[in-house]
């Protein structure tokens, strides 16, 4: 069954290829197998490990409308310098074409 896509209607199928990493082991970079990992004992995958410690104490969270409201002022300031940048380059587009060389 032929593959469709938005952009060409069709797709060719493709020969699936393995993923393999390019790059090279070294002293501190070492390739493992899959199931050279899996074998080992205590084995775990999971990246759980990976926490952020400012979220384990959810017990001092501030309210959530404290949060929504510190959100929407970081997205309402950020708004504002993209709104200046936008400005920024306007004026400097008008003065380069008012420019003569």
């Amino acid at each position: 069954m032929p593959l469709f896509s938005i952009k060409s209607d069709r797709l060719e199928r493709v020969k699936e290829v393995p993923f393999k990493s390019e790059r090279k082991e070294t002293e501190r970079f070492k390739a493992f197998e899959y199931k050279d990992l899996i074998q080992r004992d205590k084995a775990n995958l999971d990246i759980f490990w990976l926490k952020d410690e400012s979220l384990e104490d959810t017990e001092n969270l501030p309210a959530p409308e404290i949060l929504a409201a510190e959100i929407a002022e970081n997205l309402q300031s950020a708004l504002e310098q993209f709104n200046s940048i936008i400005e920024e380059l306007k004026t400097d587009k008008n003065s380069e074409g008012s420019t003569v060389g």
